[in-house]
């Protein structure tokens, strides 16, 4: 990325749930939300995480940096109290959180546990629903909601398995929330990237797989980095696309395109 971007997001307030490292797509959408001006509040999962996520929150000039796991009662609630009383209003929040237990996510759907399954779907889904209802009274002048999905919503990538069915209700829940924040002034977006290799990504069988038939496949024949996710998804909070909402937006370098 050149360091003489435009500043177009001067003045944002941006929330970015999901960093665990500098390989993070969350990352790479922090740092171009910065380098086009915008305001960070970072969170970490725990105080394992901490030592990695902390280098980049200073790196990023972050004035709010907290734990938050969506697992744990009134973590998520505190961080919004934190964001209202420093800042007062939010203009973006980014969600890029997902998990489903390893048992679960490494068998096939028909052997996914109720358990896991409900553990996925909330950590994976619902906590975006919950994250949009905190961030929407501190966007009053409008805002952008971002959700982080894959292409196994929509059709099937074997080993997906669980997640398939989660990042499908992610998808639709970023529908209907565009729907209700609309007249808010709020829009909402799914981003589906390519396969890019993240530390969540690594809990997904034969994973390296999919990253060779993703090259082989895509129109460029390349992977996209965390970078690329980035600037796609900064685009889509600047006023260049302001009538823009409800979409999931591939970040794929083509592979969507492909059967």
């Amino acid at each position: 990325m050149t360091p003489a971007a435009t500043p177009v997001l001067k003045g944002q307030k941006a929330l970015i749930l999901g960093i665990a490292n500098e390989y993070s797509i969350a990352y790479g959408c922090a740092k171009a939300f910065r380098l086009l001006g915008a305001e960070m509040a970072v969170t970490y999962l725990n105080e394992k995480a901490r030592a990695y996520v902390e280098p980049l929150a200073k790196e990023l000039e972050a004035p709010i940096f907290m734990p938050m796991d969506v697992q744990q009662p009134g973590q998520l609630e505190a961080v919004f109290d934190e964001i209202k009383s420093k800042w007062g209003e939010i203009h973006i929040a980014l969600h890029s959180i997902a998990f489903a237990p390893y048992q679960d996510l490494q068998g096939g759907l028909l052997n996914c546990s109720a358990a896991g399954f409900s553990i996925a779907m909330d950590v994976s889904c619902h906590s975006f629903v919950r994250m949009a209802r905190l961030a929407a009274p501190l966007m009053m002048k409008g805002g952008t909601i971002f959700a982080m999905s894959y292409y196994g919503a929509n059709k099937v990538v074997p080993n997906y398995n669980v997640m398939g069915p989660v990042k499908a209700a992610l998808e639709a829940s970023v529908r209907y929330l565009a729907y209700e924040l609309g007249p808010n002034g709020i829009r909402v977006h799914a981003i589906s990237p390519g396969p890019i290799k993240t530390r969540a990504a690594g809990g997904l069988k034969d994973f390296d797989i999919m990253l060779n038939q993703a090259v082989a496949q895509s129109p460029v024949h390349d992977l996209v980095d965390i970078d690329d996710v980035g600037m796609a998804t900064a685009y889509l909070a600047t006023p260049f696309a302001r009538r823009l909402t409800g979409s999931t937006f591939y970040v794929d370098a083509g592979l969507n395109i492909m059967s």
